[in-house]
């Protein structure tokens, strides 16, 4: 039974008194578990088969079933995630293994994903806290205070193209093979990363010898491609908005990081569904324990937290210009309205492009 939240004369919690209040939604329940991972590792197995069929028989059309699949691997993602962060079923070794065996299907080392994910929820808008399981944000002194050379890779870097395309293509095939930024950190990193190279290459050398290395490639290659592009796309609709929040210490601290700094990204329901409702990222960087099939439930009793960095599919479009942090006004800015902010402090704004 859901019952809508009431509060005392004063408004509604702050910061920390949501922490208390999301407790009561951290508990998994096993059954729904499977369920949820039933829903959606039988329908990947079955767009894939189809495409692979299609191509086989000559149906080039079929190609397009490749969306659908992509979509259903992104959810297996999703899933991953919530093993990672012990979440999805009610006991830790669970969640580890399923997590490990998802993550040979999406390319990505479980152990060391979860450590670097870890961190990246440890210091979310932590401006001295950057550079590990996050996507480069410089703020305008910062970017200002590059050589030309500098500004213009920065500039690359957040360009569309490779934010989007080349980027993950590079992340998901060749970074995550090895223990990048954790290769001195013990041998947990490099079990993780060369264990899930094995299983993929042995998984990958079995498809290839049942359906051929051209099928193998143009089937599952444009699969993981699209899938990898669009978890990716969330990421960054998920920090990269105008009013997220972004401080450095002593400032700085979790629970408003952790609920102004990630948005509320509000998809369409079929899209919410597909996604693993990881757009009601907010609650989830407040309370990660929370399983995702239960964020929904916390937006219902609590509405209050669903207008809290609010971005529609409409309005995430217009955050792909947002690209560096204004510490001035709060926000993150475009490039245009950086150089605008450069000339009146005084920066230098020689032109880069």
């Amino acid at each position: 039974m859901n019952v809508q939240s009431t509060y005392p004369v004063g408004g509604a919690p702050d910061e920390k008194a949501w922490l208390k209040i999301l407790a009561k939604y951290r508990t998994p329940h096993a059954g729904r578990s499977v369920f949820e991972l039933t829903i959606t590792a039988i329908p990947f197995t079955a767009f894939w088969t189809l495409t692979w069929l299609a191509v086989h028989y000559g149906f080039w059309w079929g190609l397009i079933l490749i969306v659908p699949a992509a979509g259903f691997l992104l959810r297996l993602f999703m899933i991953q995630h919530d093993c990672g962060h012990g979440s999805f079923f009610a006991r830790r070794r669970f969640d580890d293994w399923t997590g490990r065996v998802l993550g040979v299907l999406t390319l990505t080392p479980y152990d060391y994903w979860r450590r670097a994910h870890a961190t990246h929820h440890a210091s979310a808008g932590n401006l001295d806290e950057r550079g590990v399981g996050d996507i480069t944000t410089l703020t305008v002194t910062e970017y200002y205070g590059r050589s030309r050379w500098g500004r213009i890779g920065y500039r690359l870097y957040r360009h569309p193209l490779v934010m989007f395309g080349i980027g993950p293509a590079w992340l998901f095939l060749f970074q995550q093979r090895l223990p990048m930024g954790m290769m001195r950190e013990g041998v947990l990193p490099w079990i993780s990363t060369m264990a899930t190279n094995v299983a993929v290459a042995v998984i990958a050398a079995l498809l290839i010898w049942v359906i051929g290395p051209v099928s193998f490639l143009v089937v599952h290659l444009p699969i993981v491609l699209l899938a990898g592009s669009i978890g990716v796309w969330l990421f960054y609709v998920q920090h990269q908005f105008e009013e997220t929040h972004w401080s450095k210490e002593p400032e700085w601290q979790f629970p408003k990081a952790a609920l102004h700094g990630a948005s509320h990204y509000d998809l369409p329901r079929p899209l919410r569904w597909l996604t693993g409702n990881i757009g009601i990222h907010h609650v989830h960087h407040l309370s990660s324990k929370v399983p995702y099939y239960r964020l929904p439930e916390v937006l219902r009793n609590h509405p209050e937290l669903g207008e809290i960095g609010r971005i529609t599919l409409w309005q995430s479009l217009q955050c792909v210009k947002l690209v560096l942090w204004d510490e001035g006004s709060r926000r993150l800015v475009s490039f245009r309205e950086a150089a605008a902010v450069a000339r009146l402090r005084n920066f230098s704004s020689t032109p880069v492009c």
